[in-house]
C-alpha cells in the first residue's frame, strides 16, 4: 500500500515538474502578462471547463474576483458554472454549445478565453474557443496528453503530457494557475 502510494507522490511531482520546462515558463509568463494586460484595459476573464476542470476554472476565477495572498482590487473573472444557463443551453440546443452561448453573451474583444480540457477534446470547449476567436478575444488553453484537437488552437497552451487520468494533469494545472495568478498580482500591484 505505502509502495503505491509513493509512486502516486512521485507522478504528481513528475506532472508539476513539467512546470519547469522553458516552454512550460513562458507560458506561465507570457498568460500572467497578459491576464494583467486585460484587467489593465478594463476586460475581463471568462473560463471553461467539464467537471475538475469547470472546478478549477471556478477556482481560478475566485482567486481573482476575491483574495489571493494580500488584500487587492477585485479582478473581473467569470467562470461558466451557472446551471440554469447549462441545463437551458444543454436542453434546448445541445450540450457542446454550453460555453459558447456563455462566451457569446459575456465576451468582448480584448477580454480573454480560458479553456480548461485534459484531453483537449471536449466539444464544448472547442466550441467556446471558435466562439471566443470569432468575438476577437485572446485564447488561453490549459490541456493534457498530446493536446487533442485544441493542440495549436489557442494563443497560448500548457499541455501536460504522460499521463493518462486528468487527476495529475488537473494538479498540474491548478499550479500553473496559482503561479499565474501570484505574477499577475506583481504586475499589477507590485510597488516599485
Amino acid at each position: 500500500m505505502q509502495t503505491n502510494l509513493l509512486d502516486a507522490i512521485d507522478d504528481c511531482i513528475k506532472a508539476v515538474e513539467q512546470l519547469k520546462l522553458p516552454s512550460s515558463i513562458n507560458f506561465i509568463e507570457q498568460t500572467a502578462l497578459l491576464l494583467a494586460t486585460c484587467f489593465q484595459n478594463g476586460g475581463k476573464i471568462i473560463l471553461a471547463g467539464n467537471g475538475g476542470s469547470l472546478c478549477d476554472a471556478c477556482h481560478f476565477a475566485e482567486e481573482l474576483t476575491g483574495y489571493f495572498r494580500k488584500a487587492r482590487r477585485p479582478l473581473p473573472a467569470i467562470a461558466l458554472s451557472e446551471p440554469g444557463h447549462i441545463t437551458c443551453t444543454a436542453n434546448d440546443k445541445g450540450f457542446e454549445w454550453i460555453f459558447s452561448r456563455g462566451v457569446e453573451a459575456y465576451g468582448k474583444t480584448g477580454d480573454v478565453f480560458i479553456g480548461l480540457t485534459t484531453s483537449g477534446n471536449s466539444l464544448n470547449i472547442i466550441r467556446a474557443f471558435e466562439q471566443a476567436k470569432k468575438q476577437s478575444m485572446h485564447t488561453i488553453a490549459f490541456l493534457g496528453k498530446d493536446g487533442g484537437v485544441l493542440k495549436d488552437v489557442a494563443d497560448f497552451e500548457l499541455i501536460i503530457q504522460g499521463f493518462q487520468t486528468s487527476d495529475r494533469i488537473q494538479e498540474a494545472h491548478m499550479a500553473a494557475i496559482h503561479l499565474i495568478i501570484e505574477l499577475v498580482e506583481v504586475h499589477l500591484f507590485a510597488k516599485n
